[in-house]
């Protein structure tokens, strides 16, 4: 009890005055208007507070009260109470700011996502009568409300984003129509609502969802309190015919003649003519009849050659009794393995010399070579199974298209083919693979060590609004792609028209900093400038004052904008800055005249493609313009770097003319190599001749040519043909005789993956199987065993095209490898005929919504709402609070003023006339003190008897009844008080400083 009591007593000292009931009063009003202000912030709904606890801190205000009410403040009685208050208040404001302060906002104002379905199976009618909904309710809604757009079919777009105002004319957004994903439609539409606002998603679908998840979404929603309203889009189709599938057998032989099985399926009977195609070649034609149900047609087929045959069956039939055509058509393949072949892909607008010196040497040494243009190029890696190695011949990356890239990569990674790219002018850097798929696969990368003298090269990039369905989104898209071909020491800058007039993008910056400039593209807002001139002033100004040693521009425009004065044109070339322009739907001959004239004059080119799909080959062109200097014209002599199978019985080896420069790769074998000076005067070494492994296949690259180009001394070099044999030998595909046997079908929207163990001991297998797909996608199953030596599984399927498939089975030591692909040839979308009205019963049901009826007035839905509450932080407005009363709380306490001399200040004091100045003023104060000098040594001669010592005693401290005051109370007693004096050394500063004044003037 004593410590407890001693406690108290720290914490609330004796008062040094007296306290009455009279001085909780302050204390007391300011509780109850503290109490009542919360309270009414709480019950009006202006704020919310989130943690009350924090109005616990409200207990230290009685000790802030006691502190000031006893006196310990020291204050006098009028800058106490305003002390007293102030502290208050600070303790009250600190108290709700731990108490999470939230501003609440109720807002009435309805925002409306229409979340409408386009996808192939509603039908063009159904679409258009779902926009004449969305513009009838959208005309009668409240001027206050919001409205958007969202358009979706296999993947979901935002038309429009909620606004006041519903500039709608046409759909612009580029979407999948041959599947339909109400999940990801819902997901998109409620994170285009604020949270701020009463929100409602309005969905016009038939409820067919062939992907995507939708109980989460919907959960998100009704979490979200969103109500989901739906149109239902209703139909039913009486008549549909459509191929289910083309079944092919799964082995065969040479010249044994096998059939075909065409499963056809109908919902009434008919007759239609039923077509199969080999290769692209129609081998049977033949109307048939069919019955409701299923139908089986067989043809006959003999195979006479190995290869990779590709069939397609599709049924004709009259429109009236056939809604959907996209369900018409099947597709299967037969690959019979047979003598490996080599593909060997030129460029069409290369030279002849760049490839027939290499299928000349290819050829004697006994390979079968097949030459190919990069535009015939296969477009999936099953089609490339017949050959053992592809090579690239000085082909440049524009001659080809992304897809064409895709495939050569996953036939390399998952089918184990080979890959060699051959140097040339248009190949590796200068060629455009930089940043791409062919990149990955190889063993060296475009990107040269900077030790390297190298010079670098700036790109200015305009983008003027492109006037066609997803112009701007295109003109993105190979903004990206030409900024991928640049290396990172290059320099690029894109310039648009946007809200702030012609402006820079982003100013010329390294293209090694690709991450930092693909946000600002994506969120570019390209508009219709008036003018070249500004856009090509900047850029100009730019380009001129960079250091780089080639210098470009790309102009991509419809021709619109006027051009620039001929002064300036004039200064692009005298800077030696080329400019290219690429003509995108111009509208007259006017302005494709001026634009070719431009590109002309700067040394640059002029592009009119008639198809949009062109753009990105033309800018991957035209940014390759910066990298020519990768290209060394010089001599060099290869020197043999790490040994080689590739280089067994190889000796003596010719200089080459020239090479690309590249760099290789971790794990990659240098083979060959060249020894080159760095700008610091370093050995470094280039690669000329490395290959390594990735995924199943073997890839290469030599950097030099083989042709009278930079390798005229190899065409008469006595071993070129054994060095070649050599290195395709190394790099082509390796046939071992696997124990595996795989058939892969499709099931609906399922692929069937089966293997057969042919082993001659039987043990069970463990048996993955990876499968890759369209969109870059891949997916890993585990077969299961379902009867002796044979495994299956299933895999979901994700859209329409050709999957790879690759099984490994390990059982022990042992390892065996299958590799095939099936062919989905089209969305099951098409395989839907009639609408799914439960679907959409469960949605509304789930989320508190309701069905439309179509000619409902819009008046239901942006009637119905509920006026929505919303919160936010508002920690900073108390925060300013308490720093604006801390100084006015250590100014009452701290800092005395002077009433008299603010009215001074102020004018208002009695004002002292002065008639002297103050040079007079010093010079008659001197005068006094020294007759006051005098007249006191006179006195004190004539007096002896000593001066009494002058009092310099303050003022006690106030006390009360209950202390009584001690000799501590007065810090200097006088000589008369009875108290005796405190020695010097128990005595404070401030003491001592007083007894020597007094002293001090004892003795005067």
């Amino acid at each position: 009890m004593n410590a407890v009591k001693r406690f108290l007593s720290h914490l609330f000292p004796p008062p040094r005055r007296e306290v009455t009931w009279r001085s909780a009063i302050p204390l007391l009003v300011f509780l109850v208007l503290y109490a009542a202000i919360c309270i009414f912030l709480e019950m009006s709904g202006r704020m919310m507070f989130a943690n009350r606890f924090g109005f616990l801190l409200m207990l230290f205000a009685p000790w802030v009260w006691w502190m000031s009410a006893a006196g310990h403040s020291g204050l006098p009685k009028f800058r106490g109470m305003l002390s007293l208050l102030v502290r208050l208040t600070l303790v009250g404001l600190f108290a709700m700011l731990m108490s999470e302060p939230r501003s609440v906002r109720t807002s009435d104002m309805l925002s409306v996502m229409f979340a409408m379905d386009i996808s192939d199976s509603i039908g063009e009618g159904s679409t258009d009568a779902a926009l004449e909904f969305v513009s009838n309710a959208v005309t009668g809604k409240p001027e206050k409300d919001e409205a958007g757009l969202v358009v979706f079919g296999r993947n979901a777009a935002v038309e429009l984003p909620p606004r006041i105002n519903f500039p709608f004319e046409a759909i612009n957004s580029r979407i999948d129509r041959d599947a339909t994903n109400l999940s990801e439609s819902l997901s998109l539409s409620a994170a285009m609502l604020s949270d701020e606002n009463p929100g409602r998603i309005v969905l016009i679908s038939d409820g067919i969802q062939t992907e995507g998840a939708l109980a989460p979404v919907l959960d998100e929603i009704k979490s979200r309190g969103i109500d989901v309203d739906v149109l239902p889009i209703q139909y039913q189709y009486d008549r549909e015919v459509w191929l289910e599938r083309l079944e092919l057998p799964q082995f065969v032989k040479l010249g044994e003649a096998y059939e075909a099985s065409i499963v056809l399926s109908s919902l009434q009977a008919g007759s239609g003519t039923l077509i199969l195609t080999e290769n692209g070649q129609e081998i049977f034609s033949e109307t048939v009849d069919f019955q409701k149900g299923k139908n089986r047609f067989v043809v006959p087929l003999q195979l006479r050659q190995p290869g990779y045959y590709e069939y397609s069956a599709s049924i004709q039939v009259e429109r009236s009794i056939d809604h959907l055509k996209n369900n018409n058509t099947v597709l299967n393949y037969i690959y019979i393995e047979g003598e490996g072949k080599i593909l060997l892909v030129r460029d069409p607008d290369g030279e002849d010399r760049d490839w027939t010196d290499l299928r000349d040497t290819l050829k004697e040494g006994k390979r079968v070579v097949e030459v190919m243009d990069g535009f015939d190029l296969p477009r999936d890696a099953l089609s490339l199974m017949p050959y053992d190695c592809i090579i690239f011949a000085n082909v440049p990356a524009d001659a080809i298209d992304l897809s064409q890239m895709k495939a050569v990569h996953d036939a390399v990674f998952d089918l184990g083919i080979g890959f060699l790219m051959v140097g040339g002018d248009n190949s590796f850097g200068p060629g455009g693979y930089h940043r791409t798929v062919i990149e990955d696969a190889l063993p060296v990368s475009m990107d040269v060590s900077q030790k390297k003298i190298l010079p670098k090269g700036a790109l200015a990039i305009i983008l003027h609004t492109c006037e066609f369905a997803e112009g701007n989104t295109w003109g993105k898209r190979i903004t990206k792609q030409a900024i991928k071909v640049l290396s990172d020491e290059d320099e690029v800058g894109v310039l648009i028209y946007g809200g702030g007039g012609e402006q820079w993008l982003f100013e010329l910056m390294p293209a090694g900093d690709y991450e930092k400039m693909v946000p600002k593209i994506n969120a570019a807002n390209i508009g219709d400038m008036p003018s070249f001139s500004t856009t090509m002033q900047l850029g100009l100004d730019g380009l001129i004052a960079n250091d780089a040693a080639t210098k470009h521009m790309i102009i991509i425009s419809d021709g619109d904008p006027s051009p620039p004065p001929p002064a300036m044109v004039d200064k692009f070339i005298a800077n030696k800055i080329s400019i290219s322009m690429v003509a995108v739907f111009p509208h007259g001959g006017q302005e494709i005249s001026k634009m070719r004239s431009i590109a002309g004059v700067t040394g640059g080119r002029y592009y009119y493609p008639s198809d949009p799909n062109r753009l990105p080959s033309i800018f991957i062109k035209e940014a390759k313009t910066l990298r020519r200097s990768l290209i060394q014209n010089k001599k060099i002599s290869p020197e043999v770097g790490y040994p080689s199978p590739v280089l067994k019985g190889i000796n003596g080896i010719p200089d080459l003319e020239g090479y690309v420069l590249t760099s290789a790769k971790a794990r990659a074998s240098m083979a060959l190599q060249v020894t080159m000076k760095d700008k610091d005067g370093q050995d470094e070494t280039d690669p000329v001749l490395a290959h390594w492994r990735y995924g199943l296949g073997t890839t290469a690259a030599f950097t030099s040519d083989f042709s009278s180009n930079w390798g005229k001394n190899w065409m008469t070099w006595e071993q070129k043909q054994a060095l070649m044999t050599q290195l395709v030998t190394q790099v082509s595909r390796v046939k071992k005789q696997g124990h595996l046997r795989m058939w892969n079908y499709v099931q609906g929207n399922e692929g069937v993956i089966v293997v057969e163990d042919f082993h001659p001991e039987e043990s069970f297998l463990e048996i993955k199987a990876r499968v890759t797909g369209p969109r870059d996608r891949s997916e890993q199953v585990t077969l299961k065993q379902l009867g002796p030596r044979r495994y299956q599984a299933t895999v979901p399927l994700w859209g329409k095209g050709r999957y790879q498939v690759m099984a490994i089975g390990t059982s022990g030591d042992r390892t065996d490898r299958a590799t095939g692909g099936l062919i989905l040839p089209y969305s099951p979308e098409y395989l839907r005929f009639r609408s799914d009205p439960i679907t959409l019963d469960s949605i509304t049901s789930r989320t508190d919504g309701k069905q439309l009826d179509p000619n409902v007035a819009s008046d239901e839905i942006f009637g119905d709402r509920k006026p929505k509450t919303s919160s936010r932080q508002i920690f900073d407005w108390f925060l300013i609070g308490l720093a604006c009363l801390l100084p006015l709380d250590v100014g009452l306490r701290r800092v005395q003023i002077d009433p008299w001399a603010i009215k001074n200040l102020l004018g208002f004091g009695k004002k002292v006339q002065q008639t002297a100045t103050m040079g007079t003023l010093l010079d008659r104060k001197r005068d006094v003190s020294s007759t006051l000098k005098g007249d006191k040594d006179a006195k004190a001669k004539a007096q002896k008897k000593p001066k009494p010592a002058r009092n310099y005693a303050r003022p006690a401290a106030p006390t009360t009844p209950t202390r009584k005051p001690d000799a501590s109370d007065v810090p200097y007693a006088s000589k008369d008080s009875d108290a005796a004096p405190k020695s010097d050394e128990n005595l404070s500063t401030t003491e001592r400083l007083l007894r020597m004044k007094q002293k001090r003037d004892d003795e005067e």
